[in-house]
């Protein structure tokens, strides 16, 4: 299976329509949060209705996997905690959103919410305890935030990941993470886009002005992950060790040579 992780397009359209052009090629796309982006001058609301259509667009050509980012949220819960309510319930229109959990081929899938509070972050409890119990295989998450204590978590000066994320990595050891949320990570000394916690791989793809975005390609047959970005090329073998530095990518692999609009790295 390959799949596509991009993350905090912050309501830039050209970016959306690079994931619309490419979304063909993989088996599975995944957005792991905010989509919107609370400083832009265009109303929240219209944000949502424009970047619903642009999901629209993308799972007409493959599975689309989302979650929400803390750019994302629009209402309260009965507790006051912000959710992403313009998110919830895709999964009737073909989306996998937050609070769902699904089996594409033998991988389970897990999307949980952005959480604001005590009330919401046991939801997400809830709601591995029940995955859990299904799992078989394969288990990937899509949570907006990295664990903390990670590189991927590093903006140069201070940490910004998750610690309920590290401790329900710890308890489920779930296969991957698919991260987003920290802009800076793989571009500052001591960050990076991958990291280890045990036996789970854990990605952020990182953020920068430009397209097309920064973006992880993986193919789960293969056992490779490649991040593409304005700072270079680099890749992974999961069935290996995580080697720091992580190698620079000198050649396309044979499974992504063909049909994919992704230029060869930089062989000098």
């Amino acid at each position: 299976m390959r799949l596509l992780l991009v993350s905090d397009l912050h309501y830039s359209l050209p970016l959306f329509d690079w994931v619309v052009g490419v979304a063909g090629d993989f088996d599975v796309v995944v957005m792991a949060g905010d989509h919107l982006d609370l400083a832009s001058l265009v109303d929240g609301r219209a944000q949502a209705t424009v970047v619903r259509k642009y999901f629209d667009r993308i799972r007409t050509k493959t599975k689309l996997l989302i979650c929400s980012g803390n750019h994302d949220l629009d209402s309260k819960n009965e507790a006051g905690e912000w959710t992403a309510r313009w998110l919830t319930g895709r999964r009737k229109d073909g989306v996998l959103s937050d609070g769902e959990t699904t089996r594409i081929g033998d991988i389970l899938f897990t999307a949980c919410p952005w959480w604001d509070g005590p009330v919401s972050q046991a939801e997400i409890g809830r709601q591995f305890e029940k995955a859990a119990k299904d799992r078989e295989g394969r288990w990937i998450w899509i949570y907006h935030a990295p664990p903390s204590k990670s590189p991927i978590a590093w903006s140069g000066q201070r940490y910004f990941g998750d610690d309920a994320l590290l401790r329900w990595i710890e308890e489920y050891q779930p296969d991957i993470v698919m991260c987003g949320h920290v802009h800076e990570a793989p571009y500052v000394a001591d960050g990076s886009w991958v990291d280890r916690v045990g036996a789970t791989w854990v990605f952020n793809t990182g953020h920068y002005l430009g397209a097309p975005p920064a973006h992880v390609i993986m193919d789960t047959d293969e056992q490779e992950a490649i991040w593409f970005s304005a700072a270079g090329t680099q890749h992974v073998r999961l069935t290996e060790d995580l080697a720091r530095p992580v190698p620079n990518l000198r050649a396309l692999p044979d499974w992504l040579k063909d049909g994919d609009p992704i230029p060869a790295p930089d062989q000098g």
